[in-house]
Order: structure tokens, then C-alpha cells, then sequence
């Protein structure tokens, strides 16, 4: 095994351990996030029980891990705003509105598909 080899997987494991921080953390600050990862609990079993094909199982499975990730950034966007500074500032008031707009987006996704799979 190359040096560089040894590095990357280094680098990989650190990545690793990074994400999981990130995860714990979302969960313990982040109601929301708490929220999806429980609907989730549920919507994830069920889309392997509902699902007929392998496509459906993928847009099932991924319009739910999607509304978890943009949760994820909408969390992270938030952060960094509160830590600029608690006074109201026009841009820090729109970026959260963007965030909580995609968070509602892929809600609104995950439950188009989620209907369209169902009902046809």
C-alpha cells in the first residue's frame, strides 16, 4: 500500500467521523430534524414493503433521504447565521427563509412521489 494510500483512507475514516458528529449533533439541537429521522424510521420500511420495482424502491427511499438532507443544510445555513449575530438582518432573515423553502420543497416532493406510487 502507497503512503498516499494509507492518507486517503486516513482521510476517509476522519470524513467518516466528521458526518456522524454532524449527525449526532443535528439530532440533538435540531427538532425537526428529530421529526424526520422518526417519520423516517417509518417511511423507510414501508417503502421497501409498498414498492413494486426496483425504480419505485429508489423513489421511495430517495424523496425521504432527500427531505433528511435538505433538512441537514437548512440546519447548517441556520447555524452559521445565528453565530454571525442575533440582530435582524435583511440577508440572514432571507437566507433562512431559502432554507426552510427547500426543506418545503422536498417535502413537498417526497409526497407527490410518494402519492403517485401509491394511488398508480
Amino acid at each position: 500500500m502507497k503512503p498516499e494510500n494509507k492518507a486517503d483512507f486516513k482521510r476517509v475514516i476522519r470524513a467518516t467521523g466528521y458526518s456522524m458528529k454532524g449527525l449526532k449533533v443535528a439530532y440533538l439541537h435540531e427538532a425537526a430534524f428529530r421529526q424526520e429521522v422518526w417519520c423516517s424510521i417509518i417511511l423507510i420500511p414501508l417503502a421497501l414493503l409498498l414498492a413494486d420495482n426496483i425504480i419505485e424502491t429508489i423513489l421511495l427511499l430517495g424523496s425521504v433521504f432527500l427531505v433528511l438532507l435538505t433538512e441537514l443544510l437548512n440546519s447548517a445555513v441556520e447555524s452559521v447565521v445565528d453565530r454571525i449575530g442575533s440582530d435582524f438582518h435583511e440577508l440572514s432573515g432571507r437566507a433562512k427563509d431559502m432554507g426552510s423553502a427547500a426543506v418545503f420543497i422536498a417535502m413537498v416532493l417526497l409526497a407527490i412521489t410518494w402519492l403517485l406510487i401509491i394511488l398508480f
